[in-house]
């Protein structure tokens, strides 16, 4: 290759080689160069990705659910169109599953608790894969978490600690197992006035999961969907797996600690360092306990692997809740999942069958002085 062409090809991946979406990276494979796989975030509109650079990608941007959702396709002549099915799909389901929006089904559901509340189907079974998964997570993922909202505001210039008070009423409207489904009548109940169901946990990869068969659907097999902090790959970019980086959970916004090879599978990081304020030296972040009502300790970021978007999706934040010999426990019997936790020292702690996808770039920010900290005392 000439220098003027390398010089081209160098600066094309620059622009084009990622895009960062909360803990992960997207990197397309032909950026090889460790320069490339380090360059700095960009928004993309069209990527050459294998060595006959004969597969191009172009990416479309859409704004829901509180986020930016990024759709990666091949270059076609219904490309855009197919993007648009996407965006219809989480609009719709952003529309009537979303707990913040006062039209939704699910806001029926919260407002009219202690009482029996018509419901459409696709939203039951998504409130009864909540909870199945609420069982399987032994209560550390709970749908009802919302009984929270008002009790922690992240986003306050000043925010402050909530009251003992404030806690224990919230947690004690908590409970999963208090939500009644009833597909006869078409209905979900929750039993206690006051309850509120929350499926931000949920929703997200769920949404990914009807798009990536709505794409599929139209033939399209070669794809990345990206929302907050969680993506799914469909098949492959050019002809090598999808990279994903994890982000250090003490690093700065493109400071990735891992890449991940992935294809058909979906990839979801929950975080200490999103939302989150310190207070006496002690990080207060939004990923609470719903048994406690308090943030998650022991674990700074945890990103799991599932062929089930949905399943990954819940399993992030109920990691983060379980910690890490529970967390990792949790992995280890769930089927067809794969995952890797930063804990609170920065050590690291992996499934098996991640490390045949995951190349590590550097150990993540503070591991070696933590260790030497512990040692010491």
């Amino acid at each position: 290759m000439s220098s003027r062409r390398k010089k081209a090809s160098t600066a094309l991946c620059k622009r084009l080689s990622s895009t960062l979406v909360a803990g992960l990276f997207l990197m397309p494979s032909t950026c090889s160069s460790p320069a490339a796989e380090a360059s700095a975030p960009a928004t993309a509109k069209t990527t050459k990705t294998d060595k006959t650079e004969a597969a191009r990608f172009v990416s479309f941007q859409h704004p829901v659910m509180g986020t930016k959702l990024e759709v990666l396709l091949p270059v076609a002549p219904d490309a855009a169109e197919s993007a648009q099915v996407v965006f219809r799909v989480f609009d719709d389901i952003d529309a009537r599953m979303s707990e913040w929006k006062t039209t939704s089904p699910l806001s029926a559901v919260n407002r009219k608790a202690g009482s029996a509340v018509p419901v459409p189907t696709d939203l039951r079974a998504l409130i009864k894969r909540g909870l199945a998964l609420g069982k399987q997570t032994d209560g550390a993922f709970d749908i009802t978490w919302a009984a929270l909202w008002g009790v922690w505001d992240f986003k306050a210039s000043a925010p402050k600690l909530p009251s003992k008070e404030a806690l224990k009423a919230a947690t004690a409207l908590i409970d999963y197992r208090k939500v009644n489904v009833d597909d006869r009548q078409g209905t979900v109940r929750l039993e206690k006035p006051g309850m509120k169901l929350g499926l931000g946990g949920i929703a997200k990869g769920y949404a990914l999961e009807r798009a990536a068969a709505a794409l599929r659907k139209r033939g399209a097999h070669d794809f990345m969907l990206s929302a907050g902090g969680q993506v799914l790959a469909g098949g492959s970019k050019g002809n090598r797996p999808w990279k994903v980086g994890i982000r250090d959970p003490r690093g700065g916004r493109d400071d990735f600690f891992a890449l991940l090879n992935v294809q058909d599978a979906s990839v979801s990081t929950s975080g200490d360092y999103e939302r989150f304020f310190i207070t006496d030296g002690i990080r207060y972040h939004h990923i609470l306990d719903p048994r406690t009502g308090m943030p998650t300790r022991g674990v700074r970021s945890a990103t799991v692997v599932a062929a089930d978007p949905t399943v990954a999706d819940a399993l992030s934040t109920a990691v983060m809740v379980k910690g890490v010999r529970a967390g990792m426990a949790l992995l280890q019997d769930a089927p067809n999942v794969e995952g890797i936790l930063v804990d609170e020292h920065g050590e690291l702690h992996m499934t098996a069958g991640i490390q045949k996808q995951l190349r590590l770039k550097h150990l993540p920010i503070g591991r070696k002085a933590s260790r030497e900290k512990r040692q010491k005392n």
